[in-house]
Formats: C-alpha cells, structure tokens, sequence
C-alpha cells in the first residue's frame, strides 16, 4: 500500500486510495479465508491479486487525480474581460485609455475576482461541510453588525463603510449559502430546524430593508430544498406553506409600505400611470432597447443612473445592439447549462447541494437583471454577473464558480460520507 501511495501526487487521492484499496484487500482475504485457506495466507493471496504496486498506483493516480474544469475557467475568463466593455459603452474608457478611476478600479476588481476562484478551487469543499453551524453564525453576525453599526445609507440601505470597502447584507450570503448546504445535508435535522434557521436569517435580511437579498435568499434557499434528499411530498408541503405565508404577510404589509415602495411597485404594472417617478426609468430603458437596433449606436453615447450597475444590460444592448446583447446572453447562459451538467453526474451529497445553489444564486442574478430591463420584474438592485461594475458583486459570483471548479476537481474522489463508511468496513 505505501509502494501504491507513492505513485500518487495527490494528498486527497493518497487518502482515498489508501481507504478503498484497505477495504478491497479485506473483501479478498475473506474470500481466499472462506476456502480454506490459512489467514497468512489468504493475505498473500490477496496482495498478489492486486498485481504490480507500481503499476497499479500509476493506474489509480490517472483515475483519481485532482482535475480543472477548463470549460468553465474559459467561460470565467471571457466574463471577466467582458465586463471591461460597460466602460466603453458609456464612456468611462475612450481611445483606448485605461487611466480613468473607473478603467483602473475594474482591473483591480478583476484580479481579485479570478484569484478568489482560483483560491475556492484549491479548497476542499468536503472539508467546510463541518463549519456549516460556523458559517451560518458568520451570516448572522454580518447582518447584525450592519444593523447596529450601520455608518452609510446607500440607495435606502444602511452599510458599514470601512475605508473603500462597503459591507452590506449581501455579503452574508456567501456563508449562508455554504451553511444550508451543510443543514440540508444533515440528517439528524428536523424540519422545524430548518424552520427556525431560514425565519432567524430571513427576518434579520428584511430588517435590513434590503428587498434584493432576501429575494436572492429565497430562491437559494429554496431551489437547494428541492434537490434535496426530502420526500416529494414533504417539499411541496413546506413550499405550500412559505408561498401562503408569504401572500398573507404580503397583504398585512401592504399598507404599512412608504409611499415610495408602493409608487415602485404600481409603476412596474403601469409605467405610463407614472411617467415622472417610478415609471420614468422604466419607460426610459424600453425606448433605449427599442432604438438600439441589430447593430447598437456606437456614436451616441447616453448616460443614465445606474448604466454600469443594475442597467449594464441596457446600456451595453444600446451601444452594441440586439445581436451583441443575445449572445452575451448565451455567454453568460453557458454558466448554468455547465454546472447543472456536473451536478447531474454527482450523487446526491454536499457536493451536489452546492452546484445546485450555486447554480439557483448565479441564474436568479442574471434572469432578474435581464427581466428588470425589459419590464418583466419590478425595479431592484440586482447586478448582472461579471457584467455589472462592483467589487461585491464580481467577488460573489467568483466565489460562487470557484466552488463549482472546487467540486469538480474532486468529483472521482467519493463523498467523505462514503469514505467512513469504507473505513467503517
């Protein structure tokens, strides 16, 4: 076994190999032992049944070494670089000069992102199912914070500004959605656990105002539920339950809503009711869709709010047009057709929960942009991924790639779940 070891580089297939050759040279020497063989033996026997330890180890370090998914580091790579086009497009970038604060923040922006996914990818993503208690406390302890040392208002949110860095509520979900991996992968817990954890967090995000995050949350929370190892039937009893629950709260709140919240969502279902508040932005980027044409116009460059932020989608389709804007689309579309292509070889385990909610996180950012642009989803913050100029948001869709590749490369390896078992044998 140590020969065999030798042959392997990597420290997590070392540990694998060691466990599953254990068990086979056991399950051998009981099957020699049963036909009347001696113990000593039957343990010869089974060692010389294995064959060459050298060339065996060279056979099991092909099978089980570490791989990167250079698909996905592809579609990484061309979204990063993408997301340098919004500068041009509303002319924070011109002839080519990169020396504007905007040009020189994304840069910055875009290093930190790709080293944050390379950085994932190293990381054994079996080894933080343990810290899922740890990482729930983190998300709670960042939202909390902001509500007590809250120092900024930023568009009606209240954030920690420390230095150039902002701290909001959707920095929690990084843990929170590394914490429900955990939860919905633990067995000891009840329902009613998983109750009292999604009201304790939900609760804390809306206390925070911030309608995004939550609406992220829920989707996260959810979509991760019903890939999960809960009967169909329990499933749809709970979402039952949530959806009912929600329309009821929905009711009573309606009417403690600021006028400005109420304004927000009347003018999604009639803009043209709202031509001079809410439903001026709205009315505003269906014209500028509508006169962009296959080609876009270059020339005339408009600037509005938020152009390079939540309305990047808008900004980019006026510059460049209808045929750019599809097939950014389909770029950033290749995302999710790639990680639901690897869930679907895992079984179901921690490692499959984590491409399911990384994959439910990612899509709900991107549909929800793209639908806020052309009138089909009421105005939200909600950044379009590696698109959208931020560090948040570049960070947050990097951490969430940089788990799936983490995933990935350790995809030959089984579960840990199943390493004790082996090991138990």
């Amino acid at each position: 076994m140590s020969e065999v070891s030798d042959q392997i580089r990597s420290k997590e297939a070392k540990d694998f190999v060691s466990i599953e050759l254990d068990y086979h040279i056991k399950e051998a020497k009981r099957e020699w032992m049963k036909k009347g063989l001696t113990e000593t033996e039957a343990e010869k026997k089974a060692v010389e049944q294995m064959g060459s330890p050298i060339t065996l180890g060279q056979q099991l370090n092909k099978l089980h070494r570490p791989k990167v998914d250079w698909i996905t580091v592809s579609l990484l790579l061309t979204t990063l670089a993408l997301g340098f086009l919004p500068l041009f497009s509303i002319g924070y970038i011109d002839n080519g000069n990169f020396l504007g604060h905007y040009s020189q923040s994304k840069v910055v922006f875009v290093f930190l992102g790709g080293l944050t996914a390379f950085g994932m990818m190293l990381i054994n993503y079996r080894n933080l199912e343990k810290f899922g208690w740890m990482f729930y406390a983190i998300g709670v302890l960042i939202l909390l914070t902001i509500r007590l040392f809250s120092t900024r208002i930023v568009y009606g949110l209240p954030v920690i500004q420390l230095g150039p860095i902002t701290i909001e509520s959707m920095m929690a979900l990084p843990f929170f959605f590394l914490a429900w991996a955990s939860f919905i992968n633990n067995k000891r817990l009840k329902i009613w656990h998983f109750g009292m954890l999604y009201a304790l967090s939900f609760y804390l995000i809306l206390d925070l105002a911030s309608a995004s995050t939550a609406y992220i949350y829920i989707a996260m929370v959810f979509v991760m539920f019903w890939w999960s190892k809960f009967s169909r039937k329990a499933i749809i009893t709970i979402t039952t339950l949530v959806i009912s629950s929600f329309s009821i709260i929905g009711i009573i709140i309606w009417p403690l809503l600021e006028i400005y919240q109420k304004v927000r969502l009347l003018a999604f279902i009639n803009p043209e009711s709202y031509p001079d508040s809410a439903g001026n932005m709205i009315l505003f980027v269906k014209k500028l869709i509508s006169q962009a044409g296959w080609f876009g116009n270059s020339i005339d460059k408009q600037y509005f709010p938020e152009a390079h932020t939540n309305f990047v989608f808008a900004s980019l389709t006026s510059y460049y047009g209808w045929l750019f804007a599809m097939a950014l689309v389909l770029i950033l579309s290749l995302f999710i057709v790639r990680i639901m292509y690897i869930a679907r070889k895992m079984p179901k385990s921690y490692g499959k929960l984590l491409l399911i909610g990384a994959v439910a996180l990612y899509s709900v950012q991107m549909v929800t942009n793209i639908a806020m642009t052309f009138g089909f989803f009421p105005l939200i913050s909600m950044s379009l991924p590696f698109i959208s100029y931020g560090l948040m948001p570049i960070l947050f869709n990097s951490f969430l790639i940089g788990i799936v590749l983490s995933v990935y490369r350790r995809k030959d390896l089984t579960t840990s779940t199943h390493k004790r078992d082996l090991q138990s044998l």
